[in-house]
């Protein structure tokens, strides 16, 4: 069993054929799903389509790119659900940043604010966080080491940088999609087996960073297997062993049952 746990389920592009992806999803052996909460606007649909599909979670959370929308009275109504099993996406993305130096410092400061106010959520709640760092790493490692709590959480789609890995201590894990795949990934190749093998999950981000050889195509969570297959490559065990290996890391993250 594989479980993808970061894929956009509640995205326009699957409005169409959401049975049949979930059906390719349960061929390849993925049993679970997890949809970040990333855009409050879809945030809804992401509660009927877990509501629809016994193996469908989601969580509550709002992206750096929307942080102006945030409201935290709006996402509370959510967090309640029994499937409601993390915080996030939440985290810092500098890579879009406005050109007028006062605008940077603006826009990172509204990043920080709602990143932290998600961090301190999360422990109050004891739901563990999905964290989204972009070319914020420092940033986002002080935040998180100052801020998180015990119930720890994931860096969604680990970005290689081994500054990281110093969460490892403070229960977090690291969310391996489809980057591993591409060609030009040696750095996370190198720095992947310096990640403990009890702090590994695997994810795709679909529809996103479509794994080697479908990139240029909608992700789906039937590439997990892609996935999983390479870090079974690059770990020189068995792909059986990766799947339960991270299903047993995620099971854990998430306190999903069998």
């Amino acid at each position: 069993m594989i479980i993808d746990t970061h894929c956009h389920l509640d995205d326009e592009r699957y409005k169409e054929d959401l049975d049949e992806v979930i059906a390719r999803a349960k061929a390849e052996g993925v049993e679970k799903f997890i949809i970040p909460g990333a855009d409050p606007s879809t945030l809804k649909r992401a509660v009927e389509i877990a509501e629809r599909y016994e193996d469908v979670y989601f969580a509550v959370g709002v992206h750096p790119y929307d942080a102006r929308s945030y409201d935290r009275a709006y996402l509370e109504q959510f967090v309640s659900h029994p499937k409601c099993v993390a915080i996030g996406e939440c985290g810092l993305d500098y890579f879009r940043l406005p050109e007028d130096p006062a605008e940077i410092e603006a826009e990172k400061a509204l990043q920080k604010k709602v990143f932290v106010d998600q961090i301190l959520w999360a422990k109050a709640l004891k739901k563990p966080l999905i964290v989204h760092v972009r070319e914020a790493s420092a940033d986002a490692l002080e935040l998180l080491d100052k801020y998180a709590g015990e119930q720890g959480g994931v860096l969604h789609c680990y970005n290689a940088d081994e500054s990281l890995l110093k969460l490892a201590k403070k229960n977090f894990y690291y969310g391996i999609g489809g980057v591993l795949t591409f060609k030009n990934a040696r750095k996370l190749i190198n720095v992947y087996p310096k990640i403990p093998s009890d702090k590994l999950i695997v994810e795709t981000d679909a529809p996103y960073l479509t794994p080697h050889p479908h990139r240029g195509k909608r992700n789906e969570p039937a590439y997990t297997k892609l996935v999983a297959e390479k870090m079974a490559e690059l770990s020189d065990k068995e792909l059986r062993d990766i799947a339960a290996l991270t299903t047993d890391n995620a099971g854990r993250l998430f306190s999903l049952t069998a």
